[in-house]
């Protein structure tokens, strides 16, 4: 194998120190063409597009995840474990459970409940919590002051599924069960690779939609309306 996977093309050295991770491979596109400087396409195996420029004159790669636990799982830890990446920020979309979070505020996650077990069959980890990196974290609520961000630390529920049957219950019983104030579906496993290689993550969200209000971001613009929390990660990344 000439590259250090099968899920990934690049070579090694191809990726900056931190890298920025959102879901949709259209939105790697999009940072990469609207905040990145020297950009290299470094990867586009399974379309999974990853880039490395620089902000500010400072290296920074940005690479699509997938959806699903799985995926990041496996992107996230290849990059940690073959590719010396140090620090990785999700930025992605959630449903909001909170009234207090509504469409397009920026999160910050301080906290990660799932009932996958992706940590149980990848580590013997039972815990039903992960938590992010205290160090990019308190970072990223700094620079959110700074940049007259209102960034508000938020629990985080990362789902398995994106539709659950009627019989399992709402959204409300989901929200009290989880503790959560939000759902998405990859940080546990960002966090979790991210404990067991001696790594750093975060995961920066937009609402896109709230359970609460039912008010929601159409799909199509949802690449092009989080320029908030993508400036708030990119301010952070170079900080770092």
């Amino acid at each position: 194998m000439s590259t250090p996977t099968p899920h990934n093309e690049a070579k090694k050295g191809d990726f900056a120190k931190t890298v920025l991770m959102p879901g949709d491979p259209l939105r790697a596109k999009f940072v990469a063409d609207n905040f990145l400087e020297n950009v290299k396409l470094v990867n586009q195996v399974r379309n999974c597009l990853g880039y490395t420029g620089t902000y500010k004159g400072v290296p920074v790669s940005v690479m699509a995840s997938g959806m699903g636990m799985p995926s990041i799982g496996i992107y996230s830890y290849e990059l940690y474990a073959f590719y010396d990446v140090e620090n990785i920020i999700r930025i992605g979309s959630a449903g909001s459970y909170s009234k207090d979070l509504e469409v397009l505020d920026v999160v910050v996650s301080e906290s990660a409940y799932s009932d996958s077990s992706y940590a149980k069959y990848m580590s013997d980890c039972d815990d039903k919590v992960m938590y992010p990196s205290k160090k990019i974290n308190d970072l990223a609520m700094a620079k959110a002051k700074e940049l007259g961000i209102n960034a508000k630390l938020a629990k985080v529920h990362s789902g398995d599924q994106f539709y659950t049957a009627p019989e399992m219950g709402g959204w409300q019983e989901i929200a009290k069960r989880t503790g959560a104030d939000c759902v998405e579906m990859e940080s546990f496993a960002l966090f979790h690779n991210a404990n067991i290689l001696g790594k750093n993550a975060t995961c920066m969200l937009t609402i896109s939609d709230s359970f609460v209000t039912s008010k929601e971001i159409p799909a199509e613009e949802r690449q092009t309306s989080f320029r908030e929390m993508m400036k708030l990660a990119l301010e952070t990344a170079i900080a770092l």
